[in-house]
């Protein structure tokens, strides 16, 4: 199963509008996009109350996995949503 770390660029981490942007991207894919942290597990990236439950903060890393034809283009998609700023 591909995976790539990836750090929030995001100042208020995956909360709010950013968590429903990075959740509007995981549907989108073809694959089934899987996201955590050092400290929680991975979640169903498609589903916003699992994403905000990982309590990301801009600047932690986290690590996005997918498995399947199409992974690869999907773990760059959520890069690089994730990695932009998503607050404004």
């Amino acid at each position: 199963m591909p995976e790539r770390d990836v750090v929030v660029g995001s100042r208020i981490g995956l909360h709010g509008r950013p968590a429903a942007i990075v959740v509007k991207t995981a549907q989108a894919q073809s694959v089934t996009v899987r996201i955590g942290t050092a400290e929680k597990p991975p979640v169903d990236a498609r589903s916003i109350i699992a994403v905000l439950s990982l309590g990301a903060h801009g600047g932690d890393t986290v690590t996005i996995a997918a498995d399947g034809d199409g992974a690869d283009a999907a773990l760059a998609a959520m890069a690089e949503v994730l990695e932009q700023d998503l607050d404004a």
